[in-house]
Protein backbone atom coordinates (compact mmCIF):
# COMPACT_ATOMS: atom_id res chain seq x y z
CA UNK A 1 0.00 0.00 0.00
CA UNK A 2 1.21 3.13 -0.90
CA UNK A 3 1.70 6.04 2.08
CA UNK A 4 0.91 9.43 0.91
CA UNK A 5 3.55 11.79 1.89
CA UNK A 6 2.96 13.48 5.43
CA UNK A 7 2.47 16.90 5.74
CA UNK A 8 5.49 19.33 7.44
CA UNK A 9 4.75 18.89 11.16
CA UNK A 10 4.61 22.31 13.01
CA UNK A 11 7.91 22.56 14.35
CA UNK A 12 9.44 22.04 10.59
CA UNK A 13 6.81 24.97 9.46
CA UNK A 14 7.60 27.11 12.06
CA UNK A 15 11.75 26.42 10.96
CA UNK A 16 10.87 26.98 7.43
CA UNK A 17 9.47 30.73 8.66
CA UNK A 18 12.39 31.18 10.52
CA UNK A 19 14.55 30.03 7.61
CA UNK A 20 12.64 32.96 5.31
CA UNK A 21 12.63 35.47 7.77
CA UNK A 22 16.64 35.05 7.92
CA UNK A 23 17.09 34.62 4.04
CA UNK A 24 15.31 37.51 3.69
CA UNK A 25 17.93 39.77 5.81
CA UNK A 26 20.75 38.00 4.34
CA UNK A 27 19.90 38.93 1.01
CA UNK A 28 19.05 42.38 2.32
CA UNK A 29 22.43 42.87 4.44
CA UNK A 30 24.90 41.53 1.59
CA UNK A 31 25.25 38.12 3.03
CA UNK A 32 23.26 35.79 0.72
CA UNK A 33 25.24 32.69 0.83
CA UNK A 34 24.54 32.09 4.79
CA UNK A 35 24.54 28.57 5.62
CA UNK A 36 21.06 28.41 7.23
CA UNK A 37 21.81 24.66 8.16
CA UNK A 38 22.91 25.61 11.52
CA UNK A 39 19.49 27.47 12.36
CA UNK A 40 16.98 25.03 14.83
CA UNK A 41 14.03 25.50 15.75
CA UNK A 42 13.31 24.06 19.07
CA UNK A 43 11.10 23.75 22.45
CA UNK A 44 12.47 26.04 25.20
CA UNK A 45 14.52 24.77 28.00
CA UNK A 46 12.01 26.64 30.56
CA UNK A 47 8.57 26.27 29.51
CA UNK A 48 7.49 30.01 30.40
CA UNK A 49 9.52 31.59 27.96
CA UNK A 50 7.15 30.46 24.87
CA UNK A 51 6.41 27.97 23.22
CA UNK A 52 9.53 27.35 20.79
CA UNK A 53 13.41 29.03 20.46
CA UNK A 54 15.15 29.53 17.83
CA UNK A 55 19.34 29.98 17.60
CA UNK A 56 19.17 31.66 14.44
CA UNK A 57 20.93 34.96 15.38
CA UNK A 58 23.64 33.34 17.43
CA UNK A 59 25.08 30.93 14.63
CA UNK A 60 24.74 33.26 11.95
CA UNK A 61 26.06 36.51 13.79
CA UNK A 62 29.84 36.37 12.11
CA UNK A 63 28.19 35.53 8.44
CA UNK A 64 26.18 39.04 8.74
CA UNK A 65 28.79 40.98 10.50
CA UNK A 66 26.86 41.69 13.12
CA UNK A 67 25.90 41.28 17.02
CA UNK A 68 23.51 38.25 18.04
CA UNK A 69 21.39 40.51 19.99
CA UNK A 70 21.15 43.28 17.33
CA UNK A 71 20.31 40.45 14.27
CA UNK A 72 17.97 38.74 17.11
CA UNK A 73 16.00 41.98 16.97
CA UNK A 74 16.43 42.34 13.49
CA UNK A 75 14.70 38.62 12.93
CA UNK A 76 12.30 39.12 15.71
CA UNK A 77 10.90 42.79 13.84
CA UNK A 78 10.26 39.98 10.84
CA UNK A 79 8.87 37.30 12.62
CA UNK A 80 6.18 39.40 14.82
CA UNK A 81 4.51 39.83 11.36
CA UNK A 82 4.02 35.78 10.86
CA UNK A 83 0.31 34.77 10.85
CA UNK A 84 1.52 31.66 13.06
CA UNK A 85 3.40 34.08 15.67
CA UNK A 86 1.52 35.63 18.86
CA UNK A 87 4.98 37.43 20.37
CA UNK A 88 8.26 37.18 19.87
CA UNK A 89 11.16 37.91 22.93
CA UNK A 90 14.58 38.03 22.32
CA UNK A 91 16.62 36.59 25.41
CA UNK A 92 20.22 36.95 26.76
CA UNK A 93 22.42 37.86 23.85
CA UNK A 94 20.55 36.79 21.49
CA UNK A 95 18.03 33.86 21.84
CA UNK A 96 14.90 34.24 19.79
CA UNK A 97 11.71 32.74 22.12
CA UNK A 98 8.52 32.33 20.04
CA UNK A 99 4.90 32.09 21.37
CA UNK A 100 2.52 30.93 18.80
CA UNK A 101 -1.06 31.84 18.33
CA UNK A 102 -3.76 29.74 20.34
CA UNK A 103 -5.55 28.59 16.99
CA UNK A 104 -2.25 26.71 16.26
CA UNK A 105 -2.58 24.02 18.99
CA UNK A 106 -6.23 23.42 17.62
CA UNK A 107 -4.79 22.68 14.06
CA UNK A 108 -1.95 20.72 15.09
CA UNK A 109 -4.57 18.37 17.14
CA UNK A 110 -6.10 18.14 13.59
CA UNK A 111 -2.88 17.35 11.89
CA UNK A 112 -2.97 14.09 13.98
CA UNK A 113 -6.37 13.19 13.86
CA UNK A 114 -5.92 13.78 9.74
CA UNK A 115 -2.95 11.77 9.59
CA UNK A 116 -4.18 8.90 12.21
CA UNK A 117 -1.22 5.94 11.80
CA UNK A 118 1.16 8.50 9.39
CA UNK A 119 1.60 11.14 11.84
CA UNK A 120 5.28 11.37 13.06
CA UNK A 121 6.35 9.60 9.65
CA UNK A 122 9.03 11.61 8.20
CA UNK A 123 10.43 11.61 4.10
CA UNK A 124 13.51 13.32 5.59
CA UNK A 125 15.20 9.32 5.10
CA UNK A 126 14.82 10.21 1.08
CA UNK A 127 14.56 6.44 0.75
CA UNK A 128 18.44 6.37 1.61
CA UNK A 129 19.52 2.87 1.70
CA UNK A 130 20.73 1.80 5.38
CA UNK A 131 22.14 -1.46 6.33
CA UNK A 132 21.45 -1.82 10.31
CA UNK A 133 23.18 -5.17 11.63
CA UNK A 134 22.16 -6.70 15.07
CA UNK A 135 22.54 -9.68 16.96
CA UNK A 136 25.02 -11.54 15.10
CA UNK A 137 25.24 -14.18 17.66
CA UNK A 138 27.70 -16.88 17.48
CA UNK A 139 25.84 -20.00 16.67
CA UNK A 140 27.13 -21.99 19.22
CA UNK A 141 23.67 -21.37 21.45
CA UNK A 142 20.26 -20.17 22.52
CA UNK A 143 20.03 -16.60 22.84
CA UNK A 144 20.59 -15.16 26.20
CA UNK A 145 19.30 -11.77 28.04
CA UNK A 146 22.23 -9.95 26.94
CA UNK A 147 21.93 -10.91 23.32
CA UNK A 148 18.29 -9.84 23.90
CA UNK A 149 18.84 -6.08 24.37
CA UNK A 150 21.10 -5.84 21.59
CA UNK A 151 18.00 -7.76 19.36
CA UNK A 152 15.98 -5.65 20.83
CA UNK A 153 17.81 -2.12 20.04
CA UNK A 154 18.37 -2.99 16.50
CA UNK A 155 15.01 -4.21 15.51
CA UNK A 156 13.83 -0.90 16.99
CA UNK A 157 16.36 1.31 15.45
CA UNK A 158 15.51 -0.46 12.02
CA UNK A 159 11.84 0.64 12.65
CA UNK A 160 13.06 3.79 13.63
CA UNK A 161 14.50 4.52 10.65
CA UNK A 162 12.10 2.70 8.29
CA UNK A 163 9.61 5.28 9.64
CA UNK A 164 12.05 8.70 9.42
CA UNK A 165 11.95 7.73 5.35
CA UNK A 166 14.72 5.54 5.57
CA UNK A 167 15.39 1.79 2.83
CA UNK A 168 16.57 0.00 5.87
CA UNK A 169 17.82 -3.48 5.49
CA UNK A 170 17.89 -5.61 8.74
CA UNK A 171 21.10 -7.84 8.85
CA UNK A 172 22.50 -10.83 10.79
CA UNK A 173 25.82 -11.83 10.32
CA UNK A 174 26.48 -15.53 11.55
CA UNK A 175 30.22 -16.09 12.68
CA UNK A 176 30.15 -19.25 11.56
CA UNK A 177 34.19 -19.60 10.56
CA UNK A 178 35.53 -19.26 13.60
CA UNK A 179 37.17 -21.53 16.10
CA UNK A 180 34.06 -21.23 18.14
CA UNK A 181 31.60 -23.43 15.61
CA UNK A 182 34.42 -26.17 15.81
CA UNK A 183 33.94 -26.20 19.49
CA UNK A 184 30.46 -26.58 19.12
CA UNK A 185 30.79 -29.51 16.52
CA UNK A 186 33.05 -31.33 19.36
CA UNK A 187 30.44 -30.41 21.88
CA UNK A 188 27.70 -31.91 19.47
CA UNK A 189 29.91 -34.79 18.53
CA UNK A 190 29.58 -35.38 22.63
CA UNK A 191 26.10 -35.72 22.91
CA UNK A 192 25.66 -37.48 19.32
CA UNK A 193 27.51 -40.21 21.55
CA UNK A 194 25.30 -39.79 24.31
CA UNK A 195 22.17 -40.04 21.84
CA UNK A 196 23.51 -43.33 20.70
CA UNK A 197 23.89 -44.63 24.42
CA UNK A 198 27.50 -43.84 25.81
CA UNK A 199 28.10 -42.78 29.36
CA UNK A 200 29.64 -39.56 28.54
CA UNK A 201 30.66 -38.50 31.97
CA UNK A 202 31.40 -34.54 32.93
CA UNK A 203 31.85 -32.47 29.59
CA UNK A 204 35.24 -31.65 29.40
CA UNK A 205 36.58 -28.42 29.68
CA UNK A 206 36.33 -26.43 27.08
CA UNK A 207 33.14 -27.38 25.46
CA UNK A 208 29.83 -26.04 25.55
CA UNK A 209 28.21 -27.83 28.71
CA UNK A 210 24.49 -26.86 28.12
CA UNK A 211 21.64 -29.16 27.57
CA UNK A 212 20.32 -27.31 24.49
CA UNK A 213 22.93 -29.41 22.18
CA UNK A 214 20.78 -32.78 23.19
CA UNK A 215 18.62 -32.91 20.35
CA UNK A 216 21.41 -31.57 17.97
CA UNK A 217 22.90 -35.25 19.55
CA UNK A 218 19.73 -37.11 18.66
CA UNK A 219 18.98 -35.67 15.37
CA UNK A 220 23.01 -36.76 14.31
CA UNK A 221 22.41 -40.08 15.75
CA UNK A 222 18.74 -40.10 13.46
CA UNK A 223 20.62 -39.00 10.43
CA UNK A 224 24.07 -41.21 10.68
CA UNK A 225 23.31 -44.41 12.74
CA UNK A 226 26.52 -44.78 14.30
CA UNK A 227 28.39 -44.03 10.77
CA UNK A 228 30.44 -40.49 11.89
CA UNK A 229 32.18 -42.96 14.82
CA UNK A 230 33.99 -44.71 12.40
CA UNK A 231 35.22 -41.39 10.43
CA UNK A 232 38.37 -39.53 11.28
CA UNK A 233 38.16 -36.20 13.14
CA UNK A 234 38.40 -34.95 9.29
CA UNK A 235 35.53 -36.28 7.78
CA UNK A 236 32.99 -35.91 10.62
CA UNK A 237 33.49 -32.45 12.07
CA UNK A 238 32.29 -30.39 8.93
CA UNK A 239 29.27 -32.59 8.44
CA UNK A 240 28.50 -31.65 12.38
CA UNK A 241 29.40 -28.69 12.50
CA UNK A 242 27.06 -27.52 9.82
CA UNK A 243 24.25 -29.76 10.98
CA UNK A 244 25.15 -28.10 15.07
CA UNK A 245 25.35 -24.65 13.36
CA UNK A 246 21.27 -25.05 10.87
CA UNK A 247 20.08 -26.25 14.44
CA UNK A 248 21.26 -23.69 16.15
CA UNK A 249 20.06 -20.61 13.94
CA UNK A 250 17.04 -22.51 13.65
CA UNK A 251 16.40 -21.67 17.41
CA UNK A 252 18.07 -18.68 17.39
CA UNK A 253 15.59 -17.73 15.06
CA UNK A 254 12.88 -19.22 16.69
CA UNK A 255 14.11 -16.99 19.80
CA UNK A 256 14.07 -13.61 17.88
CA UNK A 257 10.24 -14.34 16.94
CA UNK A 258 9.34 -15.15 20.12
CA UNK A 259 10.27 -11.28 20.50
CA UNK A 260 8.71 -10.55 16.88
CA UNK A 261 12.13 -9.53 15.84
CA UNK A 262 12.92 -11.27 11.95
CA UNK A 263 15.82 -10.04 9.55
CA UNK A 264 16.20 -9.27 6.15
CA UNK A 265 19.74 -10.96 5.27
CA UNK A 266 21.51 -13.78 7.47
CA UNK A 267 24.81 -13.29 6.01
CA UNK A 268 27.48 -16.30 6.29
CA UNK A 269 31.29 -15.64 7.36
CA UNK A 270 31.92 -18.93 6.19
CA UNK A 271 30.25 -17.51 2.48
CA UNK A 272 33.22 -15.26 2.57
CA UNK A 273 36.00 -17.79 1.57
CA UNK A 274 34.18 -20.73 0.38
CA UNK A 275 31.85 -19.56 -2.34
CA UNK A 276 34.58 -20.42 -5.00
CA UNK A 277 36.15 -17.20 -4.33
CA UNK A 278 37.95 -15.79 -1.26
CA UNK A 279 36.37 -12.27 -0.54
CA UNK A 280 38.81 -12.16 2.35
CA UNK A 281 41.92 -12.65 0.29
CA UNK A 282 40.43 -10.22 -2.78
CA UNK A 283 40.20 -7.45 -0.04
CA UNK A 284 43.29 -7.59 1.42
CA UNK A 285 44.90 -7.62 -2.23
CA UNK A 286 43.11 -4.64 -2.86
CA UNK A 287 44.13 -2.97 0.17
CA UNK A 288 47.48 -4.01 -0.79
CA UNK A 289 47.31 -2.46 -4.25
CA UNK A 290 46.32 1.29 -2.50
CA UNK A 291 49.14 1.15 -0.40
CA UNK A 292 47.18 0.66 2.62
CA UNK A 293 48.38 -3.49 3.52
CA UNK A 294 52.56 -3.49 3.90
CA UNK A 295 54.56 -5.95 5.64
CA UNK A 296 56.05 -4.90 9.32
CA UNK A 297 56.56 -5.24 12.65
CA UNK A 298 54.52 -3.96 15.03
CA UNK A 299 55.80 -1.78 18.38
CA UNK A 300 55.52 -3.20 21.49
CA UNK A 301 52.23 -2.18 22.88
CA UNK A 302 52.50 0.83 25.47
CA UNK A 303 51.19 0.32 29.13
CA UNK A 304 49.57 -2.79 28.08
CA UNK A 305 48.83 -5.52 25.65
CA UNK A 306 47.41 -5.21 22.55
CA UNK A 307 44.89 -7.74 20.88
CA UNK A 308 46.56 -10.32 18.67
CA UNK A 309 50.03 -8.23 19.37
CA UNK A 310 53.20 -10.52 18.07
CA UNK A 311 56.37 -9.30 17.99
CA UNK A 312 57.16 -10.77 14.38
CA UNK A 313 57.21 -9.56 10.56
CA UNK A 314 53.10 -9.66 9.70
CA UNK A 315 51.12 -8.69 7.29
CA UNK A 316 49.56 -4.99 8.55
CA UNK A 317 46.80 -2.89 7.65
CA UNK A 318 47.83 0.86 7.49
CA UNK A 319 44.91 1.71 9.99
CA UNK A 320 46.81 4.72 11.93
CA UNK A 321 46.29 6.57 8.11
CA UNK A 322 42.42 6.49 8.75
CA UNK A 323 42.09 7.42 12.44
CA UNK A 324 43.13 4.21 14.18
CA UNK A 325 45.63 4.63 17.07
CA UNK A 326 47.36 0.94 15.55
CA UNK A 327 48.48 -0.50 12.93
CA UNK A 328 46.35 -4.12 12.76
CA UNK A 329 47.80 -7.57 11.57
CA UNK A 330 45.40 -9.25 8.73
CA UNK A 331 47.23 -12.58 9.31
CA UNK A 332 47.70 -14.83 11.78
CA UNK A 333 51.03 -16.96 12.15
CA UNK A 334 49.52 -19.73 10.65
CA UNK A 335 48.79 -17.72 7.48
CA UNK A 336 45.29 -17.61 8.22
CA UNK A 337 43.04 -14.25 8.15
CA UNK A 338 42.07 -12.47 11.60
CA UNK A 339 38.57 -11.77 12.17
CA UNK A 340 39.46 -8.45 11.29
CA UNK A 341 40.94 -9.19 8.09
CA UNK A 342 37.11 -10.88 7.40
CA UNK A 343 35.24 -8.38 8.61
CA UNK A 344 37.18 -5.79 6.31
CA UNK A 345 35.75 -8.09 3.51
CA UNK A 346 32.19 -8.72 5.17
CA UNK A 347 31.94 -4.25 5.10
CA UNK A 348 32.85 -4.16 1.93
CA UNK A 349 30.57 -6.48 0.61
CA UNK A 350 28.01 -4.43 2.44
CA UNK A 351 29.36 -1.47 0.40
CA UNK A 352 29.15 -3.24 -2.90
CA UNK A 353 25.41 -4.08 -2.09
CA UNK A 354 24.83 -0.11 -2.20
CA UNK A 355 24.87 0.86 1.59
CA UNK A 356 26.82 4.23 2.29
CA UNK A 357 25.51 4.15 4.94
CA UNK A 358 25.88 1.11 8.00
CA UNK A 359 25.00 0.54 11.47
CA UNK A 360 26.33 -2.46 13.66
CA UNK A 361 25.10 -3.13 17.26
CA UNK A 362 27.44 -4.43 19.15
CA UNK A 363 27.91 -5.50 22.70
CA UNK A 364 29.88 -4.04 25.83
CA UNK A 365 32.91 -6.16 25.01
CA UNK A 366 33.44 -4.54 21.69
CA UNK A 367 34.32 -0.48 22.24
CA UNK A 368 37.86 -0.93 21.60
CA UNK A 369 37.42 -2.66 18.09
CA UNK A 370 35.69 0.35 16.80
CA UNK A 371 38.44 2.90 15.57
CA UNK A 372 39.67 -0.02 13.66
CA UNK A 373 36.52 -1.09 11.37
CA UNK A 374 36.08 2.54 10.91
CA UNK A 375 39.18 3.03 9.51
CA UNK A 376 39.29 0.00 7.36
CA UNK A 377 35.62 1.18 5.86
CA UNK A 378 37.14 4.56 5.22
CA UNK A 379 40.27 2.56 3.16
CA UNK A 380 38.02 0.13 1.61
CA UNK A 381 35.31 1.99 0.17
CA UNK A 382 37.34 5.47 -0.55
CA UNK A 383 35.72 7.20 2.20
CA UNK A 384 32.30 6.77 0.43
CA UNK A 385 30.72 4.98 3.19
CA UNK A 386 30.40 5.41 7.27
CA UNK A 387 30.15 2.98 9.81
CA UNK A 388 28.52 4.13 13.08
CA UNK A 389 29.00 1.61 16.31
CA UNK A 390 25.88 1.41 18.32
CA UNK A 391 28.07 -0.07 21.46
CA UNK A 392 24.77 -2.42 24.01
CA UNK A 393 25.65 -2.38 27.78
CA UNK A 394 25.27 -5.27 30.09
CA UNK A 395 21.63 -6.13 31.59
CA UNK A 396 21.55 -7.63 35.04
CA UNK A 397 18.78 -9.22 35.32
CA UNK A 398 17.31 -9.43 38.74
CA UNK A 399 13.72 -10.84 40.40
CA UNK A 400 12.57 -8.98 43.19
CA UNK A 401 16.22 -7.12 43.75
CA UNK A 402 18.26 -10.03 43.67
CA UNK A 403 20.15 -11.85 40.97
CA UNK A 404 18.45 -14.24 38.96
CA UNK A 405 20.09 -17.99 38.69
CA UNK A 406 21.29 -19.25 35.71
CA UNK A 407 19.11 -22.20 33.95
CA UNK A 408 20.50 -25.67 33.44
CA UNK A 409 19.13 -25.95 29.86
CA UNK A 410 21.92 -23.09 29.29
CA UNK A 411 24.33 -24.34 31.71
CA UNK A 412 26.20 -20.55 32.57
CA UNK A 413 22.98 -18.48 31.48
CA UNK A 414 19.68 -17.13 31.26
CA UNK A 415 18.22 -17.52 27.76
CA UNK A 416 16.00 -14.98 26.07
CA UNK A 417 12.84 -17.78 26.10
CA UNK A 418 12.91 -17.83 29.35
CA UNK A 419 12.69 -14.21 30.21
CA UNK A 420 9.94 -13.78 27.27
CA UNK A 421 8.02 -16.66 28.07
CA UNK A 422 8.02 -15.22 32.08
CA UNK A 423 7.09 -11.92 31.38
CA UNK A 424 5.91 -11.13 27.70
CA UNK A 425 7.49 -10.20 24.69
CA UNK A 426 6.30 -6.22 25.38
CA UNK A 427 7.66 -5.67 29.00
CA UNK A 428 10.81 -7.07 27.54
CA UNK A 429 11.07 -4.99 24.85
CA UNK A 430 9.80 -1.98 26.13
CA UNK A 431 11.76 -1.98 28.97
CA UNK A 432 15.28 -3.08 26.82
CA UNK A 433 14.25 0.48 25.50
CA UNK A 434 13.93 2.49 28.23
CA UNK A 435 17.62 3.41 29.07
CA UNK A 436 20.20 4.96 26.56
CA UNK A 437 21.93 1.25 25.11
CA UNK A 438 25.53 2.56 26.23
CA UNK A 439 23.96 2.54 30.00
CA UNK A 440 23.92 -0.71 31.75
CA UNK A 441 20.15 -2.03 32.48
CA UNK A 442 19.17 -3.34 35.26
CA UNK A 443 15.70 -5.75 33.75
CA UNK A 444 13.64 -6.66 37.07
CA UNK A 445 11.17 -9.45 36.52
CA UNK A 446 9.37 -8.44 39.41
CA UNK A 447 8.69 -5.23 38.43
CA UNK A 448 7.60 -5.01 34.41
CA UNK A 449 4.76 -6.87 35.27
CA UNK A 450 3.82 -4.22 38.17
CA UNK A 451 0.69 -2.28 37.27
CA UNK A 452 2.00 1.36 38.82
CA UNK A 453 3.47 4.36 37.66
CA UNK A 454 7.01 3.05 38.67
CA UNK A 455 6.63 0.12 35.84
CA UNK A 456 6.46 2.23 32.20
CA UNK A 457 5.35 -0.30 29.63
CA UNK A 458 2.21 -0.34 31.75
CA UNK A 459 1.84 2.98 32.39
CA UNK A 460 2.23 3.68 28.55
CA UNK A 461 0.24 0.59 27.79
CA UNK A 462 -2.59 1.64 30.37
CA UNK A 463 -2.60 4.91 28.80
CA UNK A 464 -3.69 3.49 25.29
CA UNK A 465 -6.12 1.35 26.89
CA UNK A 466 -7.60 4.15 29.34
CA UNK A 467 -8.06 6.14 26.28
CA UNK A 468 -10.35 3.56 24.66
CA UNK A 469 -11.97 3.23 27.72
CA UNK A 470 -13.21 7.07 27.55
CA UNK A 471 -14.65 6.46 24.08
CA UNK A 472 -16.37 3.77 25.24
CA UNK A 473 -18.17 5.30 28.45
CA UNK A 474 -18.92 8.51 25.93
CA UNK A 475 -20.96 6.83 23.71
CA UNK A 476 -24.09 8.37 25.95
CA UNK A 477 -23.55 11.44 25.20
CA UNK A 478 -21.84 11.41 21.72
CA UNK A 479 -23.80 8.58 20.37
CA UNK A 480 -22.57 9.04 16.92
CA UNK A 481 -18.78 8.40 17.89
CA UNK A 482 -17.62 5.80 15.34
CA UNK A 483 -16.05 2.72 16.88
CA UNK A 484 -13.13 2.71 14.16
CA UNK A 485 -9.95 4.66 14.56
CA UNK A 486 -9.97 6.17 11.26
CA UNK A 487 -13.61 6.89 11.39
CA UNK A 488 -13.29 8.58 14.44
CA UNK A 489 -10.75 10.80 14.00
CA UNK A 490 -12.02 11.82 10.86
CA UNK A 491 -15.28 12.53 13.19
CA UNK A 492 -13.70 14.43 15.98
CA UNK A 493 -11.65 16.43 13.40
CA UNK A 494 -14.77 19.04 13.08
CA UNK A 495 -14.77 19.48 17.14
CA UNK A 496 -14.43 22.83 18.70
CA UNK A 497 -10.96 22.30 20.10
CA UNK A 498 -10.23 25.54 20.42
CA UNK A 499 -12.35 25.19 23.33
CA UNK A 500 -9.15 23.26 24.96
CA UNK A 501 -8.28 26.47 27.03
CA UNK A 502 -6.72 24.39 30.19
CA UNK A 503 -3.02 24.57 30.81
CA UNK A 504 -2.60 20.24 30.83
CA UNK A 505 -5.25 20.19 28.34
CA UNK A 506 -2.84 22.82 26.28
CA UNK A 507 0.78 21.07 27.10
CA UNK A 508 -0.91 17.80 26.14
CA UNK A 509 -1.61 19.97 22.85
CA UNK A 510 1.78 20.77 22.59
CA UNK A 511 3.28 17.29 23.70
CA UNK A 512 1.49 15.93 20.13
CA UNK A 513 2.49 18.31 18.39
CA UNK A 514 5.89 17.77 19.29
CA UNK A 515 5.85 14.07 17.91
CA UNK A 516 7.31 14.26 14.78
CA UNK A 517 10.69 16.19 15.17
CA UNK A 518 11.00 14.06 18.18
CA UNK A 519 11.22 11.09 15.52
CA UNK A 520 13.27 13.06 13.16
CA UNK A 521 15.96 13.80 15.74
CA UNK A 522 16.21 10.40 17.07
CA UNK A 523 16.55 8.44 13.91
CA UNK A 524 19.35 11.39 13.06
CA UNK A 525 20.93 10.29 16.58
CA UNK A 526 20.04 6.67 16.09
CA UNK A 527 18.47 6.72 19.53
CA UNK A 528 15.09 4.94 19.64
CA UNK A 529 15.14 5.04 23.46
CA UNK A 530 14.28 8.80 22.51
CA UNK A 531 10.87 7.43 21.75
CA UNK A 532 10.18 5.24 24.65
CA UNK A 533 11.02 8.46 26.62
CA UNK A 534 9.01 10.44 25.00
CA UNK A 535 5.85 7.87 25.20
CA UNK A 536 6.29 7.85 28.96
CA UNK A 537 6.34 11.64 29.55
CA UNK A 538 3.11 11.90 26.93
CA UNK A 539 1.41 9.09 29.18
CA UNK A 540 2.00 10.40 32.25
CA UNK A 541 0.66 13.77 31.20
CA UNK A 542 -2.72 12.12 29.88
CA UNK A 543 -2.87 10.43 33.05
CA UNK A 544 -2.43 13.13 35.46
CA UNK A 545 -5.36 15.02 33.45
CA UNK A 546 -7.90 12.45 33.53
CA UNK A 547 -6.96 12.54 37.88
CA UNK A 548 -7.60 16.35 37.62
CA UNK A 549 -10.74 15.63 35.55
CA UNK A 550 -11.61 13.37 38.38
CA UNK A 551 -11.23 16.20 41.86
CA UNK A 552 -12.40 18.98 39.22
CA UNK A 553 -15.62 17.70 37.30
CA UNK A 554 -15.65 20.35 34.50
CA UNK A 555 -12.57 19.06 33.55
CA UNK A 556 -13.40 15.79 33.13
CA UNK A 557 -13.64 14.47 29.16
CA UNK A 558 -17.34 13.59 29.07
CA UNK A 559 -19.32 16.45 30.07
CA UNK A 560 -23.12 15.06 29.81
CA UNK A 561 -25.03 18.46 29.48
CA UNK A 562 -22.22 19.78 26.71
CA UNK A 563 -21.42 17.61 23.82
CA UNK A 564 -19.19 20.52 21.68
CA UNK A 565 -16.86 20.01 24.91
CA UNK A 566 -17.11 16.43 25.36
CA UNK A 567 -16.22 15.94 21.29
CA UNK A 568 -13.10 18.57 21.51
CA UNK A 569 -11.85 16.63 24.47
CA UNK A 570 -12.73 12.97 22.90
CA UNK A 571 -10.49 15.28 19.76
CA UNK A 572 -8.12 15.36 22.23
CA UNK A 573 -8.16 11.87 23.53
CA UNK A 574 -7.61 10.42 20.09
CA UNK A 575 -4.39 12.31 19.27
CA UNK A 576 -3.57 10.74 22.19
CA UNK A 577 -4.05 7.23 21.85
CA UNK A 578 -2.79 7.91 18.10
CA UNK A 579 0.43 9.12 18.87
CA UNK A 580 0.41 6.57 21.61
CA UNK A 581 -0.30 3.48 18.98
CA UNK A 582 2.01 5.08 16.60
CA UNK A 583 4.82 5.24 18.92
CA UNK A 584 4.57 1.44 20.56
CA UNK A 585 3.80 0.33 17.13
CA UNK A 586 7.72 1.94 15.89
CA UNK A 587 8.85 0.05 19.70
CA UNK A 588 7.10 -3.31 18.42
CA UNK A 589 4.85 -3.44 21.39
CA UNK A 590 1.06 -3.93 21.30
CA UNK A 591 -1.02 -0.73 22.29
CA UNK A 592 -4.34 -2.79 23.87
CA UNK A 593 -7.39 -1.58 23.94
CA UNK A 594 -8.06 -3.00 27.51
CA UNK A 595 -5.84 -4.03 30.47
CA UNK A 596 -6.68 -7.68 31.30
Amino acid sequence: MAISAPSQHLFANVLARVHAACAALAAEGGWPDADLSRVVVEPPRDAAHGDMATNAAMVLAKEARAKPRDLAEAIATRLRADDLIEKVDVAGPGFINLTLKAHVWADALRTVLREGDGYGRSGGGAAEKVNVEYVSANPTGPMHVGHCRGAVFGDALASLLAFAGYDVTREYYINDAGAQVDVLARSAFLRYREALGENIGEIPEGLYPGDYLKPVGQALAAEHGDKLLKMSDAEWLPLVRAKAIAMMMEEIKGDLAALSIKHDVFFSERSLIETGNNRVAETVDYLRSKGDVYEGRLPPPKGGPVEDYEDREQTLFRATAYGDDIDRPLLRSDGSYTYFAADIAYHRDKFDRGFREMIDVWGADHGGYIKRVQAAIKAVTSGKAALDVKIVQLVKLLRAGEPVKMSKRSGDFVTLREVVDEVGSDAVRFMMLYRKNDAVLDFDLAKVIEQSRENPVFYVQYGHARGHSVFRNAREVVPDLPEDAAGRAAFLAGAAIERLTDTAELDLLRRLALYPRMIEAAAVAHEPHRIAFYLYDLASEFHALWTRGRDLPYLRFIINNDAEITKARLALVQGVVSVLASGLAVLGVHAPDEMR
